[in-house]
């Protein structure tokens, strides 16, 4: 068992090491102080990530050298204070940021000052603490407070509470509670605030009247909605939302509330629908007569402006081909574009709206070697359902491949930043990443395919990838290794213990292989939005045991690399744990890599490095490179 400690350094590389593409600094989650002239964002050029602020430029890429660190979270995020989101004040007089303590779940919520004096931490003595939405005037802040405590029986164990914080005084309004309760806006005039609540697959949208106390649901509900979203105008009475419900794709809606006491909103009518795309970004601009909607057609973004006031909608060219963000520039001139590509890191660019080229702001260098454009691949599942997913073939094949699998389940595949599979591809090693049934991207109904009961027919899909893969030329069928991580670990050990005949080897990344000990141990906000998806475990139990591969570890015969943040309390160690002492009492070959000070996530990119080189040298040993 090896414990990987990789202290965070200035520079890119490691005493005698050559770096990889996972070492690669990113840039993303821009933000433009309301004044517009500074901007800020979140990167991990100092190993971690953390929050910088610099001069917004008028032109050409922000001036690195003149980069403030906002480094001075105090003693709330431990030794890590990995940042994790942030949202500029109204007033520009503070930076909201949440930060995940080594990577960790129980995230805590502090205001920064931008000229970098000391932090304020929301709720500090809250068990974990969530960012929600800015009120106009930057006086009050939306965050949700979880506690550890309650009974793990009852229907609301997990819920969290929401409120309006008095940032000045320190008193707050309670907003409700619900899971996965999350401030999505808050009006201009102060009065109303749009909750999301709901389990995963029931995300709900409910409009909160601070000043009768009146709640009424928009959106959403029981079997509603995989998305849910909302913003409030710059014109009094429209909230534009963001969501699926009652719908197959995502879609921008917008809906007309009461202007007195008596009045309802109307239901929600639709303004931008695309088929076959899920709407993915809304950027509103400060006329409120613009929006930015980034659409995934069919893994790769596309980018327009959409006149709320009825016209036409503008396309543009996307600058990169994933995009997971988008802000107007001040003037509205422009757009900030944050994205990724394959062998492009995470990175900002300037894009005028008027259709002129990109400019990069922030990043932007691609990794050497740039990796080859993937494939997008079509191909029938056993029971007949058409999946897809991205092949990624080498320049030149060793004759090793990988499955490699995503997390989600409610997630996605797609052609971008993906530094392991970047440096199996340099190896030479042919990678297919299909996004088996329960993947986002295809719909509502997709997604919805593996939810509880049906789990094991996202199991068979890894099965068909495979032989997909073993037909592809230049991949030897004996040397496939399957991996993945969280729920992908879960489906590698599930497929390992299902077809041990098919794979070479596995690597398991901070995966589930017994679910109802992770309902034992995960935090209570993560188990209870859960229960719509893997199932309840006070009604569920025999399945969930027969479908946690633990019970059937005796079935994996082929080597098996395990890499486990040891801080992760979103899918315990334990899990990891449990299936090494299993193996090892057996004398099966298993190989335990743990990450001293991550959690979920691998946030030290020196870390990350160092885990990726040692996945690709794992597979190369057990393909027999």
């Amino acid at each position: 068992m090896e414990a990987l400690h990789t202290p965070a350094r200035a520079a890119g590389t490691r005493p005698g090491s050559t770096p990889g593409p996972a070492a690669a600094a990113g840039h993303l989650h821009p933000a433009v102080s309301p004044d517009g002239t500074r901007i800020a964002w979140i990167s991990d050029r100092p190993g971690r990530p953390r929050v910088h602020v610099a001069p917004m430029p008028g032109h050409g890429p922000v001036d690195l050298a003149t980069a403030r660190v906002l480094d001075g979270t105090g003693t709330a995020g431990g030794p890590h204070p990995d940042v994790t989101a942030l949202a500029w004040a109204p007033d520009g007089g503070r930076i909201a940021v949440q930060i995940a303590p080594s990577g960790g779940e129980r995230t805590r919520v502090l205001l920064l000052d931008p000229d970098g004096g000391t932090p304020q931490e929301i709720a500090p003595a809250a068990t974990a603490v969530t960012l929600g939405a800015w009120a106009p005037g930057g006086r009050r802040l939306g965050v949700t407070v979880h506690t550890a405590s309650g009974d793990p029986c009852s229907d609301d164990h997990g819920d969290g509470t929401a409120f309006l914080v008095d940032v000045l005084d320190g008193t707050s309004v309670l907003l409700g509670t619900g899971q996965s309760a999350v401030v999505q806006a808050v009006s201009a005039d102060g009065r109303r605030v749009v909750l999301r609540t709901g389990r995963r697959g029931e995300r709900a949208l409910d409009l909160v009247d601070l000043w009768t106390g009146a709640r009424e649901r928009l959106v959403g509900g029981s079997g509603g909605a995989l998305t849910a979203g909302a913003q409030f105008g710059s014109t009094p009475g429209t909230l534009w939302v963001h969501t699926d419900a009652d719908r197959e794709r995502t879609a921008l809606l917008a809906v007309t509330l009461g202007q007195t006491d008596e009045q309802r909103a109307s239901p929600a009518r639709p303004v931008a629908v695309r088929p076959g795309a899920d709407l993915e970004v809304l950027a509103l601009d400060r006329s409120g007569t613009r929006a930015a909607l980034v659409w995934n057609v069919g893994g790769r973004s596309e980018l327009e402006i959409a006149d709320l006031r009825g016209g036409r909608p503008q396309r543009l060219l996307a600058p990169c081909d994933v995009v997971t963000g988008v802000v107007f520039g001040r003037d509205g001139a422009e757009l900030l574009v944050a994205g990724h590509g394959p062998g492009l890191p995470p990175h900002v660019v300037r894009l005028p709206v008027d259709g002129g080229r990109p400019v990069a702001l922030l990043g932007g260098e691609p990794v050497t070697p740039v990796p080859p454009r993937p494939e997008q691949v079509r191909f029938p599942a056993e029971d007949g359902l058409r999946l897809a997913g991205w092949l990624h073939r080498p320049a030149a094949p060793c004759g090793a491949g990988m499955v490699w699998l995503h997390g989600g389940p409610e997630s996605e595949e797609r052609p971008g930043w993906a530094p392991l599979l970047h440096e199996l591809v340099a190896a030479g090693v042919t990678v297919l990443t299909p996004n088996v049934r329960g993947s986002s991207g295809r719909g509502r109904a997709f997604a919805r395919l593996d939810d509880g009961g049906l789990r094991p027919g996202s199991v068979t899909d890894v099965r068909a990838a495979t032989r997909l893969l073993a037909g592809v030329p230049d991949v030897d069928p004996r040397r496939i290794v399957v991996g993945g991580r969280s729920y992908g670990g879960y489906l590698t050990l599930a497929a390992l213990t299902r077809f041990p005949e098919l794979f070479a080897g596995g690597v398991d990344v901070c995966g589930i292989s017994d679910f109802l000990a992770f309902y034992a141990d995960t935090e209570p906000w993560i188990a209870g939005p859960a229960l719509t998806e893997y199932g309840d475990p006070r009604t569920d139990a025999a399945s969930m045991r027969a479908m946690s591969p633990l019970h059937a570890v005796d079935e994996i015969t082929a080597p098996l690399l395990l890499v486990h943040g040891e801080q992760d309390t979103n899918v315990p160690l334990g899990q990891a744990l449990a299936v090494h002492g299993a193996l090892t009492r057996r004398g099966a070959p298993v190989e335990f890599l743990r990450l001293a000070d991550e959690g979920h996530e691998v946030f030290d990119r020196h870390t990350r490095a160092a885990a990726t080189g040692r996945i690709v040298r794992w597979v190369a040993e057990v393909t027999g490179r």
